[in-house]
């Protein structure tokens, strides 16, 4: 446990030292083109993955990597921890993340986030919200970004499950976008709002592409379904 504490303690260290640099890149990176901006601030993802992986010893391994599609798509995915928001960009084409504007307000690492054109949300008008989500969405995807989307709309414990919300699944019949299902371990490694991170090995299962048919309704079942049923394999092993 001491060793944890030491290697969580350098990890968080690190991530202090490097965000307040990376801010003010991504600030500077405003009158660039979208795409482009993404590829710059995003290096400060891929140096904070390579801290946890050195310094605590997070790995991680993907199943079904042949599912992700050249074209942009909606990505459904399980929730656990801070891990797959940075993991996920270094597994999956350009993104952006449907999210709680709320973390727009967090200095330096809110700043830089809002150059990443996520769709920041207000959770508290459903209905502003939803219309606001698939209004952004149809011109996120048309400028090709895949979207990331947490259908729990929170972080989950391992072995929990959240309440589904269909709203990603609306999104996907009103653009005729297809949907990627995603789930993954990370929670065990990195829990929710933790400071400790453990060593270990994150699985990230992606599932087959799951075409928008039907209502919206039925689209977000077929989601939860394949990413809870998904879960128990991964629980399992």
């Amino acid at each position: 446990m001491i060793l944890v504490v030491l290697r969580s303690s350098l990890f968080a260290a690190f991530q202090l030292l490097i965000t307040p640099v990376f801010a003010v890149i991504a600030l500077l990176t405003f009158p660039l083109p979208a795409l482009m901006r993404y590829r710059i601030i995003t290096v400060w993802t891929r140096w904070v993955m390579w801290a946890s992986r050195v310094i605590c010893g997070i790995r991680y391994r993907i199943v079904g990597a042949e599912n992700i599609p050249e074209e942009p798509c909606i990505i459904l995915a399980k929730h656990q921890s801070a891990w797959e928001t940075m993991g996920f960009q270094l597994i999956f084409p350009p993104q952006v993340w449907v999210l709680k504007k709320e973390l727009l307000r967090v200095p330096f690492f809110g700043w830089g986030l809002a150059m990443l054109s996520p769709i920041a949300i207000d959770r508290n008008s459903r209905r502003q919200a939803l219309q606001q989500l698939v209004e952004q969405g149809r011109h996120r995807l048309a400028a090709g970004f895949f979207i990331v989307i947490f259908p729990e709309g929170t972080r989950i414990a391992p072995g929990k499950r959240g309440k589904y919300r269909a709203g990603g699944a609306r999104l996907a019949v009103e653009t005729g976008t297809p949907v990627l299902p995603v789930a993954h371990n990370a929670g065990l490694c990195w829990g929710k709002n933790a400071f400790l991170k453990y060593p270990g090995l994150v699985t990230v299962s992606i599932g087959p592409l799951i075409r928008p048919d039907g209502d919206a309704e039925t689209l977000a079942r077929r989601v939860e379904d394949w990413i809870e049923n998904e879960m128990q394999q991964l629980d399992a092993r």
